[in-house]
């Protein structure tokens, strides 16, 4: 089973070793926070296109469509350049709630929250929106599992099914060394796939020199960093 998730880049282009960025893992956050009677309701979900982000907002317009206002933010990674970062105030005063929210994200790419206002009658002022718009975005971020995605080098080899289950467990434990088991395949006999320094060394002497372990090119890999990373 996949420990982590290679995205590959065939052209071997947009990947290069030590670049890496923080980013959600894959899922849907929600939060929700009262300021003077008004509702604020923050979702959080990762995108990796603006086409992704503006459906989002779409899908939360759908879910919520009596709400005044949708408002939302974004923040994608764009290899070799600045991240696009885009942010809408959706009918509040401008700059009080899709920049606050934006200045939330920093830190984070692919990532976009959108968050739906009730009005609860009492009007909170410039300064109060931006806090408010503020405090949803980073109550939905403290929830938010984040993971570094990082270009890494990958290897593959091949091993008997009666000696797979001890290496891949000498290779998990070498985790803290950076070395990674990304994907594992049972077939006739077992297909590592296997990111980090020093692995064909690690491979020949768990193998006791019998097997090599062959360069498979570079991916993108994902690493768990942690819950609520940001905004703590």
């Amino acid at each position: 089973m996949p420990a982590s998730t290679p995205q590959t880049d065939p052209t071997g282009q947009h990947l290069t070793p030590g670049e890496s960025y923080l980013r959600p893992a894959d899922g849907q956050w929600e939060a929700t926070i009262e300021v003077r009677r008004s509702t604020f309701i923050a979702i959080a979900r990762r995108v990796t296109s603006e086409q992704e982000a503006r459906a989002l907002v779409e899908e939360v317009r759908k879910a919520y469509p009596d709400a005044r206002h949708h408002c939302s933010a974004f923040i994608l990674h764009t290899p070799g350049a600045q991240p696009v970062a885009r942010s809408s105030d959706d009918g509040e005063p401008a700059g009080t709630a899709g920049q606050p929210m934006l200045d939330m994200l920093r830190g984070l790419q692919d990532v976009a929250v959108v968050v739906v206002r009730y009005f609860g009658g009492v009007l909170l002022g410039t300064g109060g929106l931006v806090r408010a718009y503020s405090d949803a975005a980073r109550e939905v971020l403290r929830l938010v599992d984040v993971v570094r995605r990082q270009p890494e080098r990958l290897f593959h080899f091949r091993l008997d099914h009666a000696e797979a289950g001890r290496v891949e467990a000498e290779l998990r434990s070498a985790g803290e060394a950076g070395v990674r088991v990304v994907d594992v395949e049972y077939g006739r006999d077992v297909k590592f796939t296997v990111a980090g320094p020093g692995v064909p060394e690690l491979v020949a002497r768990l193998s006791g020199g019998r097997v090599s372990a062959d360069a498979a090119g570079m991916a993108w890999v994902e690493v768990p960093v942690s819950r609520g990373a940001l905004n703590s």
